[in-house]
């Protein structure tokens, strides 16, 4: 007759945070700590300790069965307790623990499988045959959760159906804070001697605190999981190299006046919202003898002057000088495209034409006409179009220029820009090349009106030549010198010359060293606009002229 194991004397408080039971509860109503796996403590002293056993290499018996004749099944470590995850022996009394119940054992209401020759036992209802063995479950696994048979009384301890989801499920065979393991207490009654229980970890005085426990984890509630994995990165998307490599971004740019605020898309600093230099706001450009400088000035929010400065040869060796200077009429569409492309069109088709042997003041009159061709082909782009306002003109500007040879100075023109002769011995007098076409060059030219009276008029800078689309006609002038003394040729536009207007005044402001340092006069010339207010943009080129040669030269 199979025996039933001695009944457990009810928990009356929670092992872990020592909150006071009801009869019945399987689980902790503060921590959720799992009632069923771990067994009350017996209310008597456990026995006296004793050697454990020895195997006969003299070591210690580890994961597995006693010893034929031992007393009581051992679980999954050293000490001999009657409450086992092990194999109960032969002879031994049911141990409800998690281990298979042997032949000649009682009924094991634990987790196991019945053996032949076992008492009735509470899952399966009744003694099994002689051989039977149970039939595995559905999903081929033992049957772990069973339901204990009609009339066999309440369900021990790990019966029943699956626990809730999110309890902590119970701790694996063998461990060393769970029953039945190495330092457990004995079965009550078995009478077999044990190695002293182990210390239960300490109920924290807080049922929610944190403090670290074996086991369960007391720090979170009984729903809670107990981590929250992340998913790990890819290698092959991390180590893998970018398809498009970002090339490195530049700088930010930093306001020239505070130097403190960014500098937005627009060209003004986000701090004190001054505008910053443009590309074209300030120029230097020095090609051997001959340099070049335009500046934006103090007035205007955009430089629409523009220059072209170059040397070349020509056909017997002799070295060419080349200059162009434009300044686009504020009053047209896109005059600062206006300049730049008419001076870039002259100065090439200079370069282009002197090595070939052209006549200097022949290729300055093809140059300008190659300039008026390229503004007025801006007045067919569709940008124009779209900055056209019914009261605008087509793209225009002025333009002067000079190329200056051995022996030889050639200057041509269309509009008020100019260009002045300055000699080295500032004792002879200084002399202007150009005459402008305005509306005040026309009234002296009539006898209406003396020079000073004409330039001080407010119609004095209306001009009646230029080059675009909708110039009357095109009229280029062209002159030659041949000076008989080295001196400076200064190519300018109005905006340094109404400042310097008689060739006196702009002798009087050019250094003496002009010809051996043409960047720094053409540096000084600009500054001193700036100085007198710099009411428009600046440009001058600075081209020395050398020596003639014996016997040549005329004025």
């Amino acid at each position: 007759m199979s025996q039933m194991p001695p009944r457990q004397a009810a928990l009356t408080q929670c092992p872990s945070c020592a909150e006071p039971l009801v009869p019945g509860d399987r689980y902790c109503e503060v921590c959720g700590y799992d009632l069923s796996a771990v067994p009350p403590l017996p209310q008597q002293s456990p026995p006296a300790a004793t050697a454990v056993p020895r195997t006969g290499d003299g070591s210690a018996p580890a994961y597995g069965p006693p010893p034929v004749g031992e007393n009581s099944a051992s679980g999954y470590g050293p000490a001999n307790t009657g409450e086992a995850y092990g194999v109960a022996q032969p002879g031994e009394s049911s141990a409800p623990g998690y281990g298979l119940p042997q032949a000649g054992n009682g009924s094991a209401p634990g987790y196991g499988v019945p053996q032949p020759g076992n008492g009735p036992t509470p899952e399966y209802g009744g003694p099994a045959p002689a051989g039977y063995e149970a039939p595995p479950a559905p999903d081929g696994s033992t049957p772990r959760y069973g339901t204990a048979a009609a009339g066999s009384g309440p369900a021990p301890a790990g019966y029943g159906p699956p626990p809730p989801a999110g309890t902590p499920a119970p701790h694996p065979a063998g461990s060393a804070d769970r029953p039945g393991a190495a330092g457990a207490v004995p079965n009550p009654g078995s009478g077999e001697p044990a190695v002293p229980p182990a210390t239960p970890p300490a109920a924290p005085t807080d049922p929610y605190s944190t403090a670290p426990a074996s086991g369960v984890r007391f720090d979170r509630r009984a729903t809670e999981p107990d981590d929250y994995p992340l998913q790990a990165p890819d290698p092959r998307v991390s180590e893998a190299a970018p398809a498009h490599p970002v090339p490195p971004t530049e700088p930010a740019k930093v306001c020239v006046a505070c130097r403190a605020g960014r500098v937005d898309d627009d060209g003004y600093c986000e701090n004190c919202g001054h505008a910053q230099p443009r590309e074209r706001d300030h120029m230097e450009q020095e090609s051997g003898p001959v340099a070049a400088v335009s500046d934006r000035g103090l007035r205007h929010h955009r430089n629409e002057d523009a220059f072209s400065i170059g040397t070349t040869a020509l056909p017997d060796g002799s070295p060419a000088t080349v200059a162009i200077v434009c300044d686009g009429v504020s009053s047209a569409t896109r005059p600062d495209d206006a300049s730049l492309a008419a001076s870039r069109a002259a100065g090439a088709a200079l370069l282009a034409a002197l090595p070939q042997g052209t006549h200097p003041q022949q290729a300055m009159h093809e140059a300008i006409v190659a300039a008026s061709q390229a503004v007025n082909s801006l007045a067919e782009e569709p940008a124009t179009a779209r900055e056209h306002a019914p009261h605008q003109n087509a793209p225009a500007c002025t333009l002067v220029g000079a190329v200056v040879t051995a022996g030889l100075l050639v200057v041509g023109w269309v509009g008020d820009s100019r260009a002045y002769w300055v000699p080295l011995d500032r004792g002879a007098p200084a002399a202007r090349l150009t005459e402008d076409d305005s509306w005040a060059a026309q009234m002296v030219a009539a006898g209406l009106m003396n020079e000073a009276e004409a330039y001080a008029d407010e119609r004095a800078h209306a001009i009646t030549g230029w080059l675009g689309a909708d110039a009357y006609e095109l009229e280029p002038h062209t002159a030659s010198f041949k000076p008989d003394r080295p001196g400076v040729v200064v190519v300018c536009t109005d905006g340094l010359w109404n400042y310097a207007e008689a060739a006196e005044e702009m002798a009087d402001v050019l250094p003496l060293d002009a010809a051996a340092r043409p960047l720094h006069s053409a540096r000084v010339l600009v500054g001193h606009a700036l100085d007198g207010g710099g009411h428009d943009n600046v440009t001058v080129a600075v081209l020395p002229f050398p020596a003639p040669p014996q016997g040549a030269g005329s004025a």
